[in-house]
């Protein structure tokens, strides 16, 4: 299943799904195990942040879900450092020569999902790219990804037992990635309106688009508009709604960024 628009209302589905999260009774004392085991190597996954610009919580948390934890393992799938990538994504990294070190295999992991270019540090952006990391098949059986919500009230059974195959009684025995991220939250581990926020990405990644006060007919187009408001949100003191329609409030906010009005605002001159 192709990865979905990361859309305003895609990320209320995030951020309601984590708003109502809660742990189940008999699984808590193994995610306290995890959260532990997590913040011990606080440090390393900081190495790894560093030249990656990924939180270090969304790079340990990915580390469990791939790795359960282990340093001997490519973050990519789980598979041993001492060859490259046997599983999809196979062959990686692409260039050195095993047995890798893990935080360089990590950092090549991070690359080849996008998460260092990723902009959005937020609980939807987090959950987002945390979901498509193992793939969007869930929502095709419409269900709630266990990679993000096993062990809470939010998934009970449904699951992958293998590449493509599917079974609605199997349920996963791995804790979601979301309740972990959860969790740390209300341990005060982390603080998603830190660390976390989103980061502006550079003036010249904005799409070029032109003024007007409707939404654009062609589907690109109107992609490309929301996409553009989306990015302008992430800047200090914007806040325009992502309708598709680059009207006066989206140019105005142009302008706080880039100094200019969008091409074919009457204001441009």
């Amino acid at each position: 299943m192709p990865a979905p628009k990361f859309t305003a209302a895609l990320t209320k589905e995030y951020n309601d799904l984590f708003n109502s999260c809660e742990v189940n009774a008999g699984h808590a004392s193994e995610l306290e195990g995890i959260i532990l085991r997590i913040t011990a190597f606080q440090d390393r996954y900081q190495a790894v942040t560093n030249p990656s610009s990924v939180p270090w919580f969304v790079i340990a948390i990915i580390h469990n879900m791939e790795c359960s934890l282990r340093f001997d393992q490519h973050l990519h799938n789980g598979d041993p450092l001492t060859a490259r990538t046997v599983d999809d994504p196979a062959g990686r990294p692409k260039t050195g020569q095993p047995p890798f070190a893990w935080e360089v295999s990590a950092l090549d992991a991070l690359q080849y999902d996008g998460l260092t270019t990723w902009p959005d540090w937020s609980v939807g952006g987090i959950c987002y790219k945390l979901e498509g990391y193992n793939g969007w098949g869930y929502r095709s059986h419409g269900i709630n990804s266990p990679y993000l919500w096993s062990y809470s009230n939010l998934y009970t059974s449904g699951k992958y037992i293998s590449d493509g195959k599917w079974s609605d009684a199997a349920v996963s025995r791995q804790c979601g990635a979301a309740v972990i991220l959860r969790r740390m939250v209300e341990h005060g581990a982390i603080d998603l309106a830190s660390p976390a926020s989103p980061k502006p990405p550079s003036v010249e990644d904005l799409p070029d688009v032109a003024y007007s006060l409707y939404q654009p007919t062609d589907p690109q187009d109107l992609e490309q508009a929301e996409d553009l408001q989306r990015l302008l949100n992430l800047f200090p003191g914007v806040s325009i709604k992502v309708d598709g329609a680059p009207g006066p409030r989206t140019s105005d906010a142009y302008k706080i960024v880039t100094g200019e009005y969008l091409a074919g605002d009457p204001r441009r001159g």
